[in-house]
């Protein structure tokens, strides 16, 4: 009996043993990470390598894809391995992260992880290639391969989620020489209208408070023109003498028509006389034209916005003078001004971009833009030469607000470019921030040239399919600042 009980104590002993030391095999490996990205979604996924028989815990952290880059938090995913069998999570736990598990049964070479996603809003597929499933844990210890440390600075997808971060593709494109001048938000002439006095006397609002800046409408009544109560100059006056001198003519009119039939007054009396009656009747009608008690209706001819009032209630104004401007609100002018040393290039331009005050940059072809003139001299109060360009009425462009211009002239075909965003200036040099991996990126010196206000060509430090950061950068600056590491909460 006591034989039988030392033989079951050394085995609980060489069970417990084998134990421990499989577990600390498990620890040895290190995990492989993965960073994937499809036109929705970026997948950066961590996980121990796969043995028969032990349970893979994924760690995948996915990234919509936008303007800025922000965590899904919500939808379902599920791994798939070849040969392996799939699992699903209905939920990630924290936001941005699903933790799928999956015990491999069949060991093999080039297999494929493949994880299905599907929310609210879309679906989605992004596909590990070349997958290996060991058969057992030494023989995954012994084929892994120890990365060198590099001098990557990590910034964790946590970290990323909670501000303004985006990243982007080194690509080739077109892109174009170009003048970096300034320039004018404008409105065309062509698009606005300027609403004029009828007569001579006091204006009036008629109760109206007309800002600039205000919608009207065509047909609309603005202001009214009264002379009633001016001794001289009174429209009032003018309007009782017209109608006299009318009324006369009218009535001589009538007569000379019948005395003409009878011969009484030659054909041409009775013409002279016709001739007074058209004049006296077209001058009646015109001061009575929209006239009323209150004086003579001025009338907004178009539909726009006051861009001016010119006036104030119960000012005297003269015939013609100027009471408000009215603009359609459909086009603008971008005007901007060259200097004389790029004559010899003008026919070379044809678009531009510009940069407003806040920062925001448009370019004149996505807004329906067209070249319209550039000028061939200059002003006797300005050496730079006019180049104009007219686009789509925008409420974020204010006309009279000055721009920053960047006229494009000649076509460089496959130029590397990135975003301006994505620069970092320090002392002169510029900078950009590389992803090298999910959480790691590396700053590099860049040598640029020629900038369109949007994209910047890079000559050297980057290549094309890398990924360069274009928001956040200032954040990934600061963090390696700090001289601490980023608490990693991630479970393998």
């Amino acid at each position: 009996m006591r034989k039988i009980l030392l033989i079951s104590f050394f085995a609980v002993i060489i069970f417990s043993c084998n134990k421990k030391d499989e577990d600390k095999s498990v620890s040895e490996l290190e995990p492989l990470a993965y960073t994937i990205y499809s036109n929705k979604l970026e997948l950066f996924v961590e996980f121990k390598p796969l043995v028969v028989g032990e349970v893979s815990r994924f760690a995948a952290h996915l990234t919509v894809l936008g303007e800025s880059f922000k965590s899904l938090d919500e939808g379902k995913v599920t791994v798939t391995v070849t040969e392996n069998g799939s699992a699903s999570v209905d939920a990630p736990n924290p936001p941005g992260i699903f933790r799928p598990e999956i015990k491999p049964v069949n060991s093999g070479n080039n297999f494929k992880i493949t994880f299905d996603v599907v929310t609210r809003d879309f679906t989605d597929q992004i596909v590990i290639e070349d997958v290996t499933v060991y058969p057992d844990l030494q023989t995954a210890i012994t084929s892994q391969v120890v990365e060198p440390e590099g001098n990557e600075i990590p910034y964790l997808k946590e970290q990323a989620w909670k501000v303004d971060f985006a990243n982007q593709e080194v690509k080739k494109q077109m892109f174009f020489y170009t003048i970096r001048t300034t320039g004018q938000v404008l409105i065309p002439p062509s698009d606005e209208a300027v609403i004029s006095a009828k007569s001579s006397g006091i204006v009036n609002f008629n109760g109206n408070s007309y800002l600039s800046g205000m919608p009207v409408y065509k047909g609309e009544g603005l202001f009214s023109v009264s002379g009633s109560n001016l001794n001289e100059l009174n429209i009032n006056t003018k309007i009782v003498e017209s109608r006299y001198d009318y009324e006369k003519a009218e009535a001589d009119y009538n007569r000379a028509t019948e005395l003409v039939k009878d011969k009484i007054i030659s054909e041409k009396e009775f013409l002279a006389i016709e001739n007074t009656y058209n004049v006296a009747r077209t001058l009646y009608r015109s001061l009575t034209q929209n006239y009323s008690s209150n004086g003579v209706r001025v009338y907004s001819p178009i539909s726009g916005f006051i861009r001016t009032i010119e006036v104030q209630q119960g000012q005297f104004v003269e015939a013609g003078q100027t009471l408000a401007v009215i603009s359609k609100n459909s086009r603008l002018l971008i005007k901007a001004d060259l200097s004389q040393k790029y004559f010899d290039i003008i026919n070379q331009i044809q678009s531009a971009n510009f940069k407003t005050p806040d920062g925001k940059t448009f370019d004149t072809e996505s807004l329906n833009g067209s070249y319209i003139t550039a000028g061939k001299t200059t002003g006797q109060d300005n050496l730079l030469l006019p180049i104009n360009f007219e686009i789509d009425y925008r409420n974020d462009l204010i006309p009279g607000t000055f721009v920053e211009v960047f006229l494009k002239t000649t076509r460089i075909p496959d130029a590397l470019v990135i975003p301006v965003t994505a620069l970092i200036e320090e002392q002169g040099v510029f900078y950009v921030f590389v992803q090298t991996s999910g959480e790691g990126f590396e700053k590099r010196e860049v040598n640029i040239t020629g900038s369109d206000g949007i994209l910047v060509q890079v000559l050297s430090g980057i290549n094309e399919g890398e990924r360069v950061v274009t928001k956040g950068a200032y954040q990934i600056k600061l963090s390696s600042m700090s001289g601490t590491m980023p608490v990693h909460g991630h479970e393998h």
